[in-house]
């Protein structure tokens, strides 16, 4: 009776063990919290951030990722990449002069070279050309193609 009560145990919590373990959560990181700061949500990086710097004089910020980094953004799921570095220049609701953002639109690749906020919205900037979006989309900060949260 032990022997087959052992067995059924056995039986039932192998699957469970063979189970990859719960993924960590990154959490978001300093330049996040600097993005906030500025009046934009977190979610316009990606949680891949290694490292940033920011002149707090000029709004003047070098953000260096873990490599380079491909995300769905919402809500229309366009493919964006990041350079493993980005760079910019941030003031309260507006980030300037960037580069390093590129995103697929219309079968081809366009540089995002700003970021405004309007209101509730978002409004990238492609050289002359805006589009607007709701900022509540970018309230969550996304984890990069192929990569799992843990690593």
């Amino acid at each position: 009776m032990k022997t087959s009560l052992f067995l059924v145990s056995f039986l039932v919590l192998l699957p469970l063990s063979l189970q990859d373990p719960i993924p960590e959560v990154k959490a978001p990181t300093r330049a996040h919290a600097e993005l906030t700061s500025h009046g934009f949500p977190i979610g316009l990086l990606p949680l891949s951030v290694k490292d940033y710097y920011i002149n707090k004089t000029s709004g003047d910020f070098s953000l260096l990722l873990q490599g380079t980094c491909k995300i769905t953004l919402p809500p229309d799921n366009y493919l964006a990449t990041y350079s493993d570095k980005v760079t910019g220049r941030i003031t309260k609701g507006q980030i300037a002069e960037l580069r390093g953002i590129r995103v697929r639109a219309f079968y081809q690749w366009w540089s995002i070279t700003g970021i405004r906020s309007s209101g509730d919205n978002l409004v990238f900037e492609v050289g002359v050309v805006t589009a607007k979006y709701p900022s509540k989309n970018f309230d969550e900060s996304l984890d990069c193609e192929g990569t799992r949260a843990s690593s």
